[in-house]
């Protein structure tokens, strides 16, 4: 953070020049620090309610190592995506206690202890080779605080699978539906419950499915209400959106 304009705040809220309300506002947008290959945004966890995810791929082992070690100094929580064995050994470098879920490529760090919420993130997967998209998603929301649950390989080739486990749908406040080949799930769950729906399709299909867009536009076009969809592939999107939308439902039961 640029202490000059720290201090300037600061006396200004002294002084009364300024409110508080105004001093957190600006406050909000001054902490990064620059590595000079990238500028860690401290402050993305007073804005954003958790601190800035380090996406792996494309970044060296010692480029992760010193953003992690620039995050945890903060005391802050550590979500990194996309990770495989080398940027989960950099992060080990920083930190033993980081977990690694191998499937859905995330290591995760914690430094502040959570309340898991009231309100369940369910995250359901057609089929198992849409597992690695879900664990992302179910990693993600859960670390940022939400309760999570997983339903996996339910998709419409056997929909018996799903009608057996209807209860556990309503028990959702919020649903992730994890869906390749032709994406049809998410139409299928949002004609059946009255909460929202994240769609996530995936590049998992033969030929015809083009790598995950065939079940994008399924999910894009699905005349089921209640459905918003996210890029192919993006399980940390979709499971911070979840998170997003279950926290504002303890708001309101406050």
């Amino acid at each position: 953070m640029n202490t000059g304009n720290l201090k300037n705040i600061l006396k200004d809220v002294k002084s009364g020049k300024t409110t508080i309300d105004k001093a957190i506002k600006e406050l909000k947008f001054l902490s990064f620090e620059n590595l000079h290959f990238a500028r860690v945004d401290h402050h993305r966890s007073l804005r954003k309610g958790f601190p800035e995810v380090i996406f792996c791929q494309g970044k060296t082992p010692e480029q992760i190592e010193k953003i992690s070690k620039s995050i945890l100094s903060r005391g802050q929580d550590l979500l990194a995506t996309r990770a495989n064995d080398e940027a989960y050994q950099a992060i080990l470098l920083v930190s033993k206690d980081a977990i690694y879920n191998q499937t859905g490529r995330t290591v995760v760090v914690r430094r502040q202890k959570k309340k898991p919420t009231k309100g369940l993130v369910l995250v359901v997967s057609a089929g198992t080779s849409d597992i690695p998209v879900a664990e992302e998603a179910y990693v993600t929301a859960e670390t940022l605080g939400s309760r999570v649950e997983k339903l996996y390989d339910v998709g419409v080739a056997g929909i018996h699978r799903l009608l057996a486990e209807t209860k556990k749908l309503f028990e959702a406040r919020v649903l992730v539906v994890v869906a390749g080949m032709e994406g049809a799930l998410a139409s299928v769950i949002g004609g059946i419950v009255d909460k929202p729906i994240i769609g996530v399709p995936t590049s998992i299909g033969y030929g015809a499915s083009f790598n995950g867009i065939s079940a994008l536009l399924t999910m894009l076009n699905s005349c089921s209400s209640g459905i918003a969809t996210v890029n192919i592939d993006n399980g940390f999107g979709a499971g911070y959106i979840a998170h997003s939308i279950n926290i504002l439902g303890e708001t309101t039961q406050r």
